[in-house]
């Protein structure tokens, strides 16, 4: 779409002159965001207002508002008649802000230029303060990737402790957890027809905090499980493990129990999650009208690095069942993978190609995952009740249907519509599949699709580790799978006289890794011909299985003993393997494997370059 012919109508409008601009004398809804406003259904704050847009309600949103002035962003608009929504932005703020090591950093992609210090640490508790300090009385709503991990007892990795759910210490009225759309929807609606906010306390995929005589009320005839209280997990961590077993179990069924948490004489009240979307429902967010445009407010400033990523790009599904223990997607998306109809992702595809600076390169269809697209249970029934945290680890389950064919013929479509060049693949590939027939899944036929028709050079996979003990906790395939694809690779891309890349990625420091591990993941990436770039330490985030076995000591399903590194020199120890080709780093590394009593990799691995 060419901003030339666009209006400044066609955004949600982000100040009262541009509210005055649609003549409008109050608004329903205020959203609050910690990212700047960009047009695209690739962020969350604007895929809800269109929502509620469509469905007549009056909405804003304020980007990234000023929290260390006189608060004036968050007075402008005045109080909305229905709530304010509060979003930290697309990424966890801890995340985006700090390293694995903790120290700041100097970027923000969510920030035209590329600049930090445009949202606080926390924003969902800092901007919900502002709220409440200025508009007592009017309800606020969190919701994002930040407030959703954090709806009961968490571990903080920045501040070193168990905190509570972030309801309390944020003075919110609620959390909408997950992908939201279904539960904003329908509290809009309630309110609309004038039912009170604090009678609100059944809301699928939303948590409330009441006092514990209101619980017997709250929960009625509803099953329920109670989770360990807040002050039981700080004082004994194996019960902070428990929950989480608990919760990570109750959540992949299809119609998981209410769960509750007690801290001091309150009640978290965590509902269940509304139904997953299906195609029709999935289809209506993405075929709302986005400029997929930042707004004109950033006409003047430098480019916007997240939205420059993704500008050409489609997202073709949501969810992932590959259950990975540092990954919080199955957490926050959930583990059903949802699925947009082709004709939605090829309008799409042909919106794309009508942009003024689109030169025929589709830079990505996926989502979470390169290849979970149209995957689900072969009889849904089973897959309702099952409890399994991974539909693939420690194999990959029979009622699952892995069929890439449908991808295929989508990638081929997409690649023959008017105007599109060629169609690659940005996101992660899953390569468990090897593993199954190909009669079964057609992923060898894909694969090869792929390395020759999709891949703008390098195609990105995600090993994670070589060592069998690492692998089987973080709910990895073994490394013989990945050695496998590499052949596989290779093999294709000499058929067709291509000089591709395959890129690895790496994690240090993983629960139950220790530095002999590296060292052996070290000789094994170099044997490989791998100069690793593609490199993390792990950086414990709330809610992930991995999460848990750093703070608490214990596998929450065995509940068996795990060791991580966790002081500086522990992790440095464990990240310096990664850079074993890199001249400043030799001497350290003999010095590291001489006090491993492994001095006899020294000229294995540092011997010849």
């Amino acid at each position: 779409m060419d901003r030339s012919e666009l209006h400044i109508t066609d955004w949600l409008p982000t100040s009262i002159k541009e509210v005055r601009a649609r003549e409008w004398d109050q608004l329903d809804v205020i959203l609050f965001t910690g990212d700047a406003y960009i047009d695209h259904p690739s962020f969350g704050v604007p895929v809800i207002g269109r929502l509620l847009e469509q469905e007549g309600f009056r909405v804003a949103i304020i980007p990234q508002p000023n929290w260390q002035d006189d608060l004036r962003d968050f007075k402008k608009l005045g109080k909305p008649r229905l709530f304010f929504g509060v979003s930290a932005g697309a990424m966890d703020s801890m995340v985006n802000h700090y390293t694995a090591r903790k120290r700041k950093r100097s970027t923000d992609a969510y920030t035209p230029g590329n600049v930090a210090g445009f949202r606080p640490d926390y924003p969902s508790i800092v901007y919900t303060q502002a709220i409440k300090k200025i508009f007592p009385e009017s309800p606020v709503v969190l919701g994002g990737v930040e407030a959703s991990l954090r709806r009961v007892t968490h571990y903080d990795y920045w501040q070193d402790r168990l905190r509570r759910s972030i309801l309390p210490d944020s003075g919110a009225d609620m959390i909408i957890y997950g992908m939201g759309e279904k539960a904003i929807l329908q509290l809009a609606r309630l309110l609309d027809k004038g039912v009170p906010f604090d009678q609100i306390t059944n809301l699928g995929q939303s948590v409330v905090d009441r006092s514990a005589d209101q619980l017997e009320q709250v929960i009625g005839k509803r099953n329920h499980v109670e989770l360990h209280s807040h002050e039981t997990c700080i004082s004994d961590s194996r019960k902070f493990a428990e929950n989480f077993a608990t919760i990570e179990l109750t959540s992949n069924v299809a119609a998981p129990d209410l769960l509750l948490q007690r801290y001091d004489n309150r009640v978290i009240v965590v509902n269940p999650p509304m139904q997953a979307q299906g195609e029709k429902e999935l289809d209506r967010i993405y075929d709302l009208p986005y400029t997929r445009l930042p707004h004109p407010r950033y006409r003047n400033k430098p480019a916007i690095p997240a939205y420059e990523m993704i500008r050409h790009s489609i997202n073709t599904h949501r969810g992932c069942f590959g259950g990975c223990s540092f990954c919080t997607i199955s957490a926050h998306q959930g583990k059903f993978i949802q699925s947009r109809s082709p004709r939605s992702i090829l309008e799409e595809v042909k919106k794309v190609t009508e942009m003024p600076d689109f030169k025929g390169h589709i830079t990505d269809l996926g989502g979470p995952s390169a290849n979970m697209y149209r995957m689900q249970g072969i009889n849904q029934k089973v897959c309702d009740v099952c409890q399994r945290p991974s539909c693939l680890h420690p194999s990959i389950c029979k009622n699952l249907d892995t069929d890439h064919t449908p991808m295929m013929e989508l990638y081929e479509a997409a690649a023959g519509t008017e105007g599109v060049k060629k169609v690659t693949i940005g996101s992660g590939l899953r390569y468990d599949f090897l593993e199954q027939d190909e009669e079964k899944n057609h992923f060898r036929e894909y694969f090869r699709q792929l390395v020759r028709n999709h891949v703008s050079g390098r195609l990105k996979v995600a090993p994670e580790h070589t060592a069998d003990q690492v692998l089987g906790l973080m709910r990895k395939p073994d490394i013989k799978l990945f050695e496998q694809l590499t052949d596989e690779f290779r093999k294709i891309n000499e058929e067709a006289g291509l000089n591709q890349q395959l890129i690895p990625y790496f994690i240090s420091s993983h629960p139950n890794c220790t530095p002999e591990d590296m060292a052996e993941l070290a000789l094994i990436t170099k044997e490989k011909g791998y100069k690793l770039e593609q490199v993390q330490d792990f950086t414990p985030t709330p809610m992930t299985l991995a999460t848990v076995m750093y703070y608490s000591g214990y596998d929450p399903y065995s509940l068996e003993e795990v060791v991580t590194a966790k002081t500086e020199k522990e992790k440095s120890g464990q990240t310096i393997f990664f850079f074993w080709y890199k001249k400043e780093y030799r001497r350290e590394l003999q010095r590291v494997l001489t006090e491993m009593g492994r001095g006899d990799l020294i000229p294995k691995l540092l011997g010849s370059k």
